[in-house]
């Protein structure tokens, strides 16, 4: 009787788990099918006008389109770009709050800082590349420059009064800046601005160049207000055509900055992939397309697996650019 007792407590025991279970995962299911059926917020690391801003408006509005809920794009710029970090670290993994990053606070800032409230290489799941971005070294048309032939002539007479300014200590803008002068053997002074504000004072004329996003400057080299001289990609630019790449003009460097959408770690796999799935088709159609490539951006087409090793990959080879910079956060 008692043996009896016992199987028919272990039956219930099992009964009620699988029921439970069950119950779990059609609920789980449930969200799954219906996500999402509430607005979406993507927080962007930068100020508004920038690269990662201009990419993550792109989508938003697409996906928008696509998925027929307000999908918000919110600006929270600070500290390197890791306030926005901070804030999709540590919200729900439910797939309402996502961030649009780049190389700087994703790649760079774990070995800059030395401490981080939230560590994007453990925080964060890489959702889906939004494209990659060669570098434009660029100069204000204040100055006497017009092609690469120019600005090696300004440099040589200007040795002693040569800077450039970047988008923060430790972006990609900057490190670019500091591997260019290390490797030309230049000496240039560093000058950090927030975010896009570091055009400013480029087009004004108290810069002497500074390494861009292409979608960032586009429009004043349209506007006769920059003058590129070279760009960092291995080929030369759809946009630009007539401005050769570094390793044409002799400077062994070739490197770009890359865009992603993220979101808090501890996401589902399938609720990834249908986040992944949807940026990739809005990145591949024709006219998204044809819409980044005359800003100058390259959209990649990735899974989140691939994605996600990209950026573990990115990590490892900025860390020992990043201690040889000395760069040290503001």
């Amino acid at each position: 009787m008692t043996v009896m007792k016992k199987n028919i407590c272990t039956q219930a025991l099992i009964t009620l788990f699988l029921s439970c279970f069950s119950s779990s995962f059609g609920a789980f299911a449930q969200v799954s099918a219906t996500y999402p059926d509430k607005p979406i917020k993507i927080i962007v690391s930068f100020t508004a006008g920038g690269t990662t801003d201009i990419l993550a408006r792109e989508v938003s509005n697409q996906l928008s389109i696509k998925w027929k809920v307000p999908v918000i794009v919110e600006n929270k710029a600070g500290a390197a770009g890791n306030l926005g970090t901070e804030t999709v670290g540590h919200a729900p993994a439910d797939g309402y709050t996502l961030l649009a990053s780049s190389i700087g606070p994703v790649s760079i800032n774990p070995t800059l800082f030395k401490s981080l409230a939230v560590n994007p290489q453990v925080s964060l799941q890489p959702i889906a590349m939004l494209g990659e971005i060669p570098s434009v070294l660029v100069v204000p048309s204040t100055i006497d420059v017009n092609n690469w032939k120019d600005f090696v002539q300004y440099t040589k007479a200007n040795s002693d009064n040569l800077n450039y300014s970047s988008t923060g200590i430790g972006t990609a803008a900057h490190l670019v800046g500091y591997l260019f002068a290390h490797k030309t053997h230049m000496n240039a002074t560093h000058i950090p601005y927030k975010g896009a504000e570091a055009t400013r004072d480029l087009v004004a004329g108290r810069i002497s160049f500074m390494f861009a996003t292409a979608p960032s400057v586009i429009p004043l080299i349209k506007a006769g207000q920059l003058i590129p001289v070279a760009v960092s990609s291995k080929k030369r630019m759809s946009t630009l055509p007539n401005v050769p790449t570094l390793g044409e003009v002799g400077v062994d460097l070739t490197t770009s900055t890359w865009f992603g959408l993220f979101g808090p770690s501890g996401m589902s796999p399938s609720l990834t992939k249908k986040i992944n799935e949807a940026v990739v088709q809005i990145l591949t159609s024709s006219d998204v397309k044809s819409k980044l490539n005359d800003l100058g951006v390259d959209p990649i087409a990735m899974t989140s697996a691939e994605f996600t090793k990209y950026v573990r990959d990115d990590y490892s080879m900025w860390a020992p650019i990043v201690k040889a910079s000395g760069a040290k956060p503001e």
